[in-house]
């Protein structure tokens, strides 16, 4: 059996077919916060938010809830809300903050995980939920039904504020003085990424998640200039990315989030080198 025919013969699979789902949705919507963060220097709250919702992850594995997203998403979002809303005036400024909440976070679910003994293989749990594992392969319908909504909700509040987004990200201050409320914006963005996060916790696991974000709108910004097209290739090379990485770690059997990330770095040394090329013809 060549390599296409077993690609053919795994794709027929129900599971096979709702991970490349959810992995092309959350991928999109990951890379369309990608360039926006990235211009805004904002990056790190991606980072800093995957880390707590690794502490939701092992609340909910405590409680026995059955569906632990219906925890760190919410969690998430109430902690992406107080990170930005906390304004100039905040004791603890926005990056000792997040540095803190991640520490803590980290801390924090490890410790519940060790203190309240779920399972017998804890070192197992806790490496799969922070570097993701063969979990997407075992989504159900329901899950497929959520991840869909909530990926949908998510580019259709791109879609609607795309003007507001590119304004916050290139002039926040003059929006401010034009009567525009781009704190309430910068908010919103916020709460996209923590759903956005929690949606990416089951593909790539937590410590992985911010390179979703990060890499494709990297590899975008070293040929495109231009906002809407950064945005356009960042989406592209995200949804390849995940799709290549998948395929790869079903036929090889290679840890998922592991291969997804691999894959996003290696394309983006093809696009430096290639921004490199054309700045020097230039």
């Amino acid at each position: 059996m060549n390599i296409f025919e077993k690609l053919a013969y795994y794709l027929q699979f129900p599971f096979v077919q709702y991970a490349l789902i959810v992995g092309v949705l959350t991928a999109l919507c990951a890379a369309l916060l990608g360039v926006p963060l990235v211009l805004k220097r904002y990056s790190f709250i991606g980072d800093g938010l995957s880390h707590v919702a690794f502490g939701g992850m092992a609340i909910a594995a405590v409680i026995n809830l059955t569906d632990n997203l219906y925890l760190i998403m919410p969690l998430t979002v109430v902690v992406a809300v107080f990170l930005l809303s906390r304004g100039s005036r905040a004791k603890i400024k926005g990056d000792a903050a997040i540095a803190m909440l991640s520490v803590g976070a980290l801390a924090f679910g490890y410790f519940l995980m060790n203190t309240f003994t779920v399972s017998s293989n804890i070192a197992g749990d806790v490496c799969t939920s922070l570097f993701g594992s063969t979990s997407i392969l075992t989504l159900t319908t329901g899950d497929i039904i959520l991840c869909s909504i909530m990926a949908v909700l998510v580019i259709a509040v791109y879609i609607v504020f795309y003007n507001k987004i590119f304004a916050v990200t290139f002039d926040a201050d003059f929006m401010q003085a034009t009567g525009m409320r781009s704190k309430a914006y910068e908010v919103l963005i916020a709460v996209v990424i923590a759903v956005v996060i929690s949606l990416a916790m089951r593909l790539v696991g937590s410590l992985l998640t911010s390179a979703l974000i990060v890499f494709p709108a990297l590899s975008a910004m070293r040929i495109f200039k231009s906002f809407r097209s950064a945005v356009i290739c960042s989406a592209a090379i995200s949804v390849f990315c995940a799709v290549f990485g998948m395929l790869v770690s079903i036929l090889w059997g290679t840890p998922v989030g592991a291969t997804i990330v691999m894959t996003d770095i290696a394309v983006f040394a093809l696009f430096y080198v290639g921004g490199m090329t054309i700045r020097r013809r230039v």
